[in-house]
């Protein structure tokens, strides 16, 4: 039988923690007088921790099968190189504690993604109704927190943290393995899917969404700050942009229905074109970061359950594992890194405005290569339905 409620809550913590760390933890780093430039390179090594980890721990997870052992260690793991930020400031020590945190904390979405689908099995279509406990898990938190931190010291940040990886670690013993899948799935070698054209440029494509939001991960909660909104509305903003991104999580099945998976991923990323300039020069009124945050439903919601229900069909059987990670690590890791550091460089130096004209620039490209680097796709898609049924 499908865990549901396990898969579930496992997504729930797993993104609450997001919720906590992605907003807050930078006000963390900037409390304790570190520069814009030293902040965006402790958040750059979870992005560059994606770029490594995800495809040793997903070959490993391949060889050897231990898919939910490696999620347990990960858990534990990222709790105890967490628990090093409660005993320094000094640089050294946080960059330390940062690298082995994300190196670890990297390696268990892709397989959770992996063990997701291999318990739907053709019932993959209810992937959102899983994957919506963590947008919930994100709300509680950003809001939770949020709020807290008007009447809290910015320290609780690091409690909270440490609660909710705890609860990660809790929930990694919880959820089951799942039957490895099929071998006669396997269509075809790593290599020659990676040798076709349209998964060169959604790979590509996913690089440069991530690299559009880099400003916004690392930078938005201190540039609302900064601007004079509080904490409290800060929450709400980054709460704001996950609403939006669960109702589209609950409607993908009919969206899907009427719209292909490639037609998705570009109004996808239209829309990031036009968010991060709407933030940029817009920021003073909050009628329009309200819009702006409400098209996270697209950027993030509607991008990324057609991006990996694309991953899932075109790395199907035995090299699910490895395409989830490759997915991850290309556009969550190595774009996000990209986005992350430059913003680092660009806030200080061109200012909000221009950086976030940078990432509506990155989205643009990305735009641009998937509509001319996936021509096809009727073949595509029909290559994608003969492997996976369900879709």
């Amino acid at each position: 039988m499908l865990p549901y409620w396990r898969l579930s809550a496992y997504y729930f913590f797993y993104f609450a923690f997001v919720g906590a760390f992605s907003p807050y933890f930078t006000l963390y780093l900037q409390s304790i007088s570190l520069s814009a430039t030293d902040i965006a390179l402790l958040m750059s090594l979870m992005q560059l921790m994606r770029v490594l980890a995800p495809n040793l721990w997903g070959w490993l997870a391949e060889k050897l099968g231990l898919r939910i052992a490696i999620v347990r260690l990960s858990a534990f793991a990222s709790l105890a190189g967490f628990s090093v930020f409660f005993l320094t400031t000094d640089f050294a020590g946080l960059f330390a504690a940062m690298a082995l945190m994300a190196f670890f904390w990297s390696a268990a979405l892709p397989l959770v993604e992996g063990l997701t689908f291999a318990h739907l099995g053709e019932a993959a279509h209810r992937y959102g109704s899983i994957r919506v406990w963590g947008s919930v898990g994100f709300i509680i938190a950003v809001l939770g927190l949020g709020h807290a931190l008007d009447s809290l010291p910015i320290i609780a940040v690091l409690w909270v943290i440490a609660a909710i990886l705890a609860g990660i670690l809790l929930c990694g013993f919880v959820v089951p393995e799942a039957p490895r899948p099929p071998a006669h799935r396997q269509a075809a070698s790593f290599g020659d899917t990676l040798r076709r054209p349209e998964v060169q440029a959604l790979l590509g494509a996913c690089f440069l969404m991530s690299a559009a939001h880099g400003a916004l991960y690392v930078f938005y909660s201190i540039f609302l700050v900064d601007i004079g909104y509080d904490k409290a509305l800060v929450g709400w903003m980054w709460a704001l942009g996950v609403v939006a991104e669960i109702g589209v999580f609950m409607l993908m099945p009919r969206i899907s229905q009427r719209f292909s998976l490639r037609a998705i991923l570009l109004f996808a990323f239209a829309c990031a074109v036009a968010r991060f300039l709407m933030i940029g020069w817009g920021a003073d009124s909050l009628a329009v970061l309200a819009v702006a945050q409400l098209l996270h439903g697209a950027t993030f919601g509607a991008y990324h359950a057609a991006a990996i229900g694309v991953v899932n069909q075109w790395f199907p059987g035995a090299l699910q594992s490895r395409g989830q990670a490759l997915y991850g690590s290309l556009s969550f890791g190595a774009g996000g890194m990209l986005g992350g550091l430059l913003s680092g460089y660009t806030w200080e130096s061109l200012g909000a405005a221009w950086t976030y004209t940078i990432g509506s620039g990155f989205a643009l490209a990305g735009l641009v290569w998937l509509l001319f680097g996936w021509r096809s796709p009727e073949r595509s898609e029909g290559q994608v339905t003969r492997a996976d049924p369900s879709n």
